[in-house]
C-alpha cells in the first residue's frame, strides 16, 4: 500500500504536498508538470512494481464474504457528487493553469462544495448525515504537530549550513551530466526524506538547487527540480517517518488494531524502493530532454 501511494503521488502536481511545494517554488504550471511526470511514472515506477509483485498479486479476489457496497456509503448525496466534483477539479487544474491560478484556489473551491453538501448548508444543516465537527476532532493532529516540529529542526539545520553542503553536492552531480544530476539529486533527496520527513526535505532540496551554481544550465536545473520531487516522493518509504501519507496510514491501521513495526516496514521499503527510484530517475533523464 505504501509503495502504491508513492507511485501514484508522482504524476500530477496535486497528488502530493511535496509536488505542490516544489512546483510553486519553481513556478511550474500544472500542465507542464503533468507532461514531464506522467510518462516517467507509467514507464518506470508502475512497471517495476508490477515486476516485483506480479507473482503475489491474485488474479481473482473473492467478494462473497464482503458486505454489500451500499452499506459503506454514509451519505448518498455526497457520494453521488464526489466523482463529478473530482472530475471537474481535474479539468479545472489544467484549464486554470493557463492563467496561473494557484491550485490551492481550485482545491479550496472543490472542498467547499463538498463541505456544503455534507453539512447541508443549503438547507440550514437539516438532514446532514456526516458530522464535520467529528471529522475535525478525529483528525490526526499530533502528526501535523510532528511535521511542524520537523520544519523547525530542518530550518535550524539550514541556518547551520545544511543547505550549503547539499548545494555543493548538487554542483558536483550537475558537473557530471544529466544522468549524474538526476541520480545524485534523487537519491540524496530520498536519503534526506527518509531521515527528516519529505516535506522539510523538499524545501532543503529546492533551496539547494536554487543556490547550486551547476544548476545555471537550464536543463541540469530542471532535471534536478524533478529529481528532487521524485526522491522526496519515493525516498520516504525507507522509513515510517518519511512522509505524512505513511504516518496517516499507520495511524489509521493502528486505530483498527493493525500494527506494523519499523522492522516490517523497512524490510519491504528497502527491498522495493531503491530499484523503483533508480529506474524512475533514469527514465526522467531520458524523457526530460525529449519533452
Amino acid at each position: 500500500m505504501a509503495d502504491t501511494t508513492s507511485t501514484t503521488s508522482l504524476p500530477l502536481m496535486i497528488s502530493n504536498l511535496v509536488n505542490i511545494v516544489s512546483a510553486n517554488y519553481f513556478n511550474i504550471s500544472f500542465d507542464r508538470y503533468a507532461l514531464e511526470m506522467i510518462p516517467v511514472d507509467l514507464a518506470a515506477t508502475l512497471l517495476v512494481l508490477w515486476i516485483a509483485f506480479r507473482r503475489v498479486l491474485p488474479q481473482h479476489y473473492g467478494t462473497a464474504h464482503l458486505p454489500e457496497p451500499a452499506t459503506a456509503i454514509k451519505d448518498h448525496l455526497v457520494f453521488r457528487a464526489s466523482f463529478p466534483v473530482l472530475g471537474l477539479l481535474l479539468i479545472a487544474y489544467f484549464v486554470t493553469a493557463q492563467w496561473q491560478v494557484p491550485v490551492s484556489v481550485v482545491t479550496l473551491t472543490g472542498a467547499l462544495i463538498l463541505l456544503a453538501l455534507a453539512g447541508r448548508w443549503f438547507q440550514g444543516g437539516r438532514g446532514a448525515q456526516i458530522s464535520i465537527r467529528k471529522v475535525l476532532q478525529d483528525a490526526p493532529w499530533k502528526i501535523v504537530v510532528f511535521s511542524l516540529g520537523m520544519y523547525l529542526v530542518v530550518y535550524g539545520l539550514r541556518n547551520a549550513g545544511l543547505t550549503d553542503y547539499v548545494a555543493q553536492a548538487l554542483h558536483w552531480f550537475g558537473a557530471h551530466g544529466l544522468v549524474a544530476a538526476a541520480l545524485g539529486t534523487g537519491f540524496l533527496a530520498a536519503l534526506l526524506s527518509s531521515m527528516m520527513n519529505n516535506m522539510p526535505a523538499v524545501l532543503v532540496g529546492a533551496l539547494a538547487i536554487h543556490h547550486a551554481s551547476a544548476a545555471a544550465d537550464p536543463m541540469v536545473r530542471e532535471i534536478m527540480v524533478y529529481a528532487n520531487i521524485i526522491g522526496c516522493d519515493l525516498g520516504p518509504k525507507f522509513t515510517p517517518i518519511g512522509s505524512l501519507a505513511t504516518l496517516l496510514w499507520l495511524h489509521v491501521l493502528g486505530r483498527k488494531g493493525v500494527t506494523i513495526t519499523w522492522g516490517q516496514y523497512m524490510k519491504t521499503g528497502l527491498l522495493i524502493t531503491p530499484p523503483v527510484l533508480l529506474v524512475t530517475l533514469l527514465a526522467l533523464a531520458w524523457w526530460l530532454p525529449l519533452a
